[in-house]
C-alpha cells in the first residue's frame, strides 16, 4: 500500500499529478512527521487485525460435548483521511468497503476430563471467496483450547488461534481517474495465544437465559501480511509486521438452551517495531502508529 519509492524513481517530480484522491480528503494538510513507510506498515497491519479470531465466547465456549454452528459479525471501523494517505500524501488508498464482514464459524467441545472440570474445545471459521463492493476474499481461520471450572463462579481457559487472508480486488485504488481497475492481492495471516476468565451467572431471566458468562481475554499477537500493487507490480514491503498485545471483554450467554450468543470489545492497541527502530518504540502511541484495531465483535449460533 505504499509505492513512493518507486513513484519517485519513474516519474519524478511528476507523482502528484499522476495520483487519486478520495474527494472527501481534499485539502488535508500532510503532518509534520508523516512517514511513508509507517503508512504503508500500519494500512497492512489493519488489514490483518480485522480478521483475527478473537474468543468471542468465555473460557468454556459451550456445554462440554456439544457444538455450535453459526455466524460472527467483525466490526471494521473505517480509516480516516488521515490515515489513507500514501505516495508522499498524494493519493488515498479505496480502504473503507465494508463496515461488517460476516464469518462463517462453528465450534465443538468434547465430553469433560478431570473430574468434569477440564472442557477442550476446537472451533473452525471461514469467510467464502464472495465478491463484495468489488473485492473477493478468502478465511480461514481455526482455534484450539480448553476451558477450567475452578469453582461455580470462575471459569479459566487458554486458547490458540490462527487465521488465513487472500483477498483480491482494487484495494489500493486508481493513480488517475482515467485509468482501469487493476486487481491488488493482499495476503495476511495472524497467530495468537490467549488467557480467558470468565465469571459463570448461571440462570437469568426466569430461565429464558440458561447461562451468562462474562469474560475477559488477554493475549499476544503475530501478524504478517504481503501486498501486491496490480498496476505498477509494486510489493510493499511491511517492515514492521504487528507483534504485540490483543484483549477482549465480552459476554457469552445461552438464550432458552439453544442459542448461544456472543458479544465482545475487542481491541490491538500497538505492536513493536520488527526491525527495532530507534527511538520508536517507546510508548505505545508510537508503536499503535504501526497498526492498532479497536472495535465490537458479535456472535450468534445455534448449540446442540
Amino acid at each position: 500500500m505504499s509505492a513512493s519509492l518507486l513513484i519517485a524513481v519513474l516519474w519524478g517530480s511528476s507523482a502528484p499529478a499522476q495520483a487519486s484522491v478520495d474527494p472527501e480528503c481534499t485539502g488535508l494538510a500532510q503532518p509534520a512527521d508523516y512517514d511513508e513507510q509507517v503508512q504503508g506498515d500500519f494500512l497492512n497491519n489493519y488489514a490483518a487485525l480485522s480478521t483475527t479470531l478473537s474468543p468471542i465466547h468465555g473460557p468454556i465456549p459451550h456445554e462440554p460435548g456439544t457444538a455450535s454452528v453459526g455466524l460472527d459479525l467483525l466490526g471494521i471501523p473505517p480509516l480516516a483521511c488521515e490515515q489513507r494517505y500514501v505516495l508522499n500524501w498524494t493519493k488515498t488508498e479505496d480502504t473503507n468497503k465494508t463496515p461488517v464482514a460476516p464469518r462463517l464459524r462453528v465450534t465443538f467441545a468434547t465430553h469433560a476430563l478431570l473430574k468434569d472440570r477440564l472442557v477442550p474445545y476446537a472451533g473452525l471459521a471461514y469467510v467464502p471467496p464472495v465478491t463484495v463492493a468489488g473485492v473477493r476474499s478468502v478465511i480461514l481461520s481455526a482455534e484450539l483450547g480448553a476451558g477450567y471450572r475452578v469453582h461455580d463462579k470462575l471459569q479459566v481457559g487458554l486458547r490458540y488461534h490462527a487465521t488465513m487472508q487472500k483477498t483480491v480486488g482494487d484495494v489500493a485504488g486508481k493513480f488517475s481517474e482515467d485509468d482501469p481497475d487493476y486487481d491488488d492481492l493482499f495476503v495476511g495471516s495472524t497467530l495468537g495465544l490467549d488467557l480467558l476468565v470468565g465469571l459463570p451467572l448461571g440462570e437469568l431471566a426466569g430461565g429464558t437465559i440458561s447461562a451468562l458468562t462474562p469474560y475477559v481475554a488477554l493475549g499476544w499477537l503475530d501478524a504478517s501480511s504481503f501486498f501486491w500493487i496490480g498496476d505498477d507490480g509494486y510489493v510493499a514491503n511491511n517492515l514492521h509486521p504487528y507483534f504485540g498485545p490483543a484483549f477482549s471483554a465480552g459476554a457469552d450467554l445461552l438464550v432458552k438452551g439453544r442459542l448461544r450468543v456472543g458479544a465482545e470489545f475487542y481491541g490491538a492497541p500497538g505492536g513493536y517495531s520488527i526491525p527495532e527502530d530507534a527511538g520508536q518504540i517507546d510508548s505505545v502511541d508510537k508503536r499503535s502508529r504501526y497498526g492498532k484495531l479497536y472495535t465490537g465483535r458479535l456472535r450468534i449460533g445455534v448449540e446442540w
